[in-house]
């Protein structure tokens, strides 16, 4: 039994460096973007995509949902709003296992990057509402520009940010050492079919970003919070 369409696999940006052999490229994106009225750049978090709907919580694939030990805290609040969420499906990068990068500046370990009602996407403005209703953040906004788009334009804004820190303070969780952010979802302000997401969502994934091996699940760590980090820590530098 399936429990529900997975999350679409989000087509890269023909300038994103970050493509493996089984990635899909949008080389048609000039054309996807013209009749959108307004974009919003959006950080890509390196996580676990996790969904959370009326059946359970679940990973990538929708086959049953996740038993894995770094969602319990997330089952146990899903017990908690199981019964508000009817036809939504929250959909969520899961912070709280540390894969490539770790963050030196969350306050969270779930940012909510998208929520689908049946068929729909919510738009932006409709995602950030229920959110807050459920008590769950955003993932970090980085700027939400109105038509006419330039493509030109809009490759020099996203590869610009693309060399920065996260807003949640991104670390090589192998040396330690800041890093920049693990790249940029765009996606279409209004809400879409689920059938049209290929022609709304965009990414920009940086170069060598994976670098957690096939023992991961077997030696993952969990990720501290804000408040839990000691003082003389903080803050981190930045890169800019």
């Amino acid at each position: 039994m399936v429990f529900s369409q997975k999350y679409g696999r989000t087509y890269h940006y023909p300038f994103s460096p970050g493509t493996t052999s089984d990635d899909r490229i949008n080389q048609h994106y000039e054309e996807h973007i013209a009749p959108i009225p307004a974009l919003v750049h959006t950080e890509k978090l390196d996580g676990e995509n996790n969904c959370l709907n009326r059946y359970g919580v679940f990973a990538r694939s929708h086959a049953a949902p996740t038993q894995s030990p770094w969602t319990r805290y997330l089952r146990d609040r899903w017990e908690l709003i199981r019964h508000d969420l009817g036809d939504l499906e929250v959909f969520g990068e899961n912070l709280y296992a540390i894969h490539s990068i770790e963050y030196h500046q969350l306050e969270h370990h779930f940012y909510v990057f998208a929520i689908r009602d049946r068929d729909r996407w919510l738009s932006w403005e409709e995602t950030r509402f229920y959110a807050q209703l459920l008590d769950f953040p955003l993932v970090p906004e980085l700027e939400v520009v109105q038509a006419p788009f330039r493509p030109g334009v809009i490759e020099k804004q996203v590869k610009g940010w693309a060399t920065q820190n996260s807003r949640l303070g991104s670390h090589d969780a192998l040396t330690g050492q800041p890093c920049t952010m693990e790249g940029i979802v765009t996606r279409n302000t209004d809400a879409y079919t689920a059938d049209a997401f290929g022609q709304n969502v965009f990414k920009y994934v940086r170069a060598g970003h994976v670098k957690t091996d096939e023992h991961w699940t077997r030696n993952w760590k969990r990720a501290s919070l804000l408040r839990e980090r000691p003082a003389d820590v903080l803050p981190q530098p930045t890169i800019r």
